[in-house]
């Protein structure tokens, strides 16, 4: 194992590099400066008529730059076969199982794709007037409709644009609240087994987080919950099921706890795909509900984005949503749509209305499903993980060893004891049999944690093989040499091991600039 990576990125040849066959393998990919031959170019621009200007007469000379920059010359052929290269040496979830517990990678259904790049639908400015986008307009108000249907909302924005942002939404809704009654509140309340970006939204949000502890059998400890309450408490974030894959059993108690002092319920829609269709947050006692659509709808996601948070709220909530937001107008003219903004409206909350060609996406999925298809699959889900965690036992720890939602939490904990294996380990050996990493280290209070979500979209048969393969790097970890072969791990792929820590402390943003921090 090296400080960064296994192979330091070569010098950059000069006069460029020609690619041939051997350099398909592992590591051999050459940069685009590699491939780079002067004066050759990959665009062109159509003859205009314009008269030539020169730079002088269109840039004072304090803005001009006193050398063109170094860009990489390479022709359209050449640029193209070298980023189809690259990509055929990232995972992704149209080649294989994704069990990334908490994220729900799924495959996204092509339908999908196929309806967000209709012209009418992709070629639309987003600043366009009301008037010439009604069939966006009609898209944004039935996608609003449906996932109030689902969560049991009275009316939702779509304008955020991640679950992040939403979670931002969620709490600013919550403060419009209590300020518009009068309340000055300084607590958000938080399960030791949230999201991540929970606490980070709250505190983003102006709040301060108040931890409760989960119980012995994963779930929020009622007791300790209202021992925290009282009126200075705004609300509560809580995911359900959790982040252990574990159904809050005492939601009910809970939210009268919280409803109680006052306080507001904001549903983490991350886990809705092992409820969807099945029971909804309003009825759970819920008031604010984001929502992961590039999760539990299938829209692509991963890499930064694209994303999409809508957050749906109760009746009395309604006024404090974002604006503008679309509406169908009662103006006796048919149905025809524009937009709204109430006087008690937060504002925007995002630039123009959210991703909006993945809002298109999940209208789609919705449609496609109906009612029916969204319970069948939530079933799916919480199935293929019940038959994950049944079948792992024993080969790993299950810290709470009761049926699951649609993900399982598994532990490495036993293994790194008698081996010395960590759950990094069995992680980093997993891509080299054809899947990719679940979650690790993830939630928290579990120790050596391999949190896996196979989804609804995997049939037994992948299971079966995702299955084996922990098994087989469980079994090579008590053989002579096989902890220093998993520490290893992966050895196959197209880049080895690397050093996380080192990695994010000196980022190496350019392959060039790895001269200035060593290999």
């Amino acid at each position: 194992m090296t400080d960064v990576v296994t192979d330091v990125m070569p010098e950059p040849a000069a006069g460029g590099r020609a690619l041939s066959a051997p350099l398909m393998g592992r590591d051999a990919e050459p940069t685009l400066f590699e491939l780079s031959q002067p004066g050759r170019r990959s665009w062109q621009l159509r003859t205009t008529g314009v008269p030539e200007v020169s730079l002088e007469d269109l840039v004072p000379a304090e803005h001009r730059r006193p050398a063109p920059p170094g860009l990489a010359e390479v022709s359209e052929r050449d640029l193209v076969g070298h980023f189809t290269r690259l990509s055929h040496r990232q995972f992704s979830v149209d080649l294989g199982a994704y069990p990334l517990g908490s994220c729900t990678m799924k495959y996204n259904p092509k339908i999908c794709d196929a309806v967000a790049v209709l012209p009418g639908l992709a070629d639309v400015h987003p600043g366009a007037p009301a008037s010439c986008t009604q069939g966006w307009l009609q898209l944004l108000v039935e996608l609003e409709q449906q996932l109030c249907e689902i969560t049991g909302m009275a009316a939702a924005t779509l304008q955020p644009a991640a679950g992040a942002a939403g979670e931002l939404t969620g709490l600013l809704l919550m403060r419009a609240w209590h300020d518009a009654h009068g309340q000055t509140r300084h607590k958000v309340v938080i399960p030791d087994s949230a999201h991540g970006t929970n606490p980070a939204s709250v505190t983003l949000g102006g709040y301060e987080v108040v931890t409760v502890p989960s119980d012995a059998r994963g779930c929020v400890d009622l007791d300790a919950l209202r021992a925290v309450l009282d009126e200075d408490v705004a609300g509560i974030m809580l995911t359900n099921p959790n982040t252990l894959g574990l159904f809050e059993e005492d939601i009910v108690a809970i939210a009268a706890a919280v409803h109680e002092v006052g306080g507001l319920l904001y549903y983490d829609g991350a886990n809705l795909n092992a409820i969807v269709g099945v029971v909804r947050p309003g009825d759970m006692g819920f008031d604010i509900v984001h929502l992961n659509l590039h999760k539990t709808f299938a829209t692509p996601h991963g890499g930064g984005g694209p994303g999409a948070g809508p957050v749906a709220v109760s009746q009395r909530l309604v006024p404090y949503l974002p604006g503008p937001r679309p509406t169908r107008l009662a103006d006796g003219a048919g149905d025809r749509y524009g937009w709204s903004t109430t006087p008690e409206s937060i504002g925007r909350v995002h630039s123009w209305h959210g991703n909006a060609l993945v809002l298109a996406r999940a209208l789609t999925y919705l449609l496609v499903h109906g009612g029916d298809g969204l319970k069948q699959v939530a079933q799916l889900a919480v199935l293929n993980a019940n038959w994950l965690r049944t079948r792992l036992s024993g080969t790993y720890d299950v810290p709470y060893d009761r049926p699951c939602m649609h993900e399982c939490v598994l532990s490495a904990s036993s293994l790194k004891k008698s081996t010395g294996v960590r759950a990094l380990d069995v992680a980093k050996r997993l891509l080299e049999e054809g899947f990719h990493s679940p979650t690790v280290y993830f939630p928290l209070i579990v120790d050596e944690a391999l949190m896996l979500e196979p989804t609804e979209t995997e049939s037994l048969q992948t299971l079966e093989a995702l299955a084996t393969a922990l098994e087989k790097i469980a079994a090579e970890a008590v053989e002579p040499g096989g902890a220093q072969y998993a520490a290893e791990a992966p050895h196959a792929t197209p880049v080895r091991r690397v050093d996380e820590a080192r990695a994010a402390r000196t980022l190496v943003p350019t392959f060039d600039a790895r001269r200035d921090v060593g290999s």
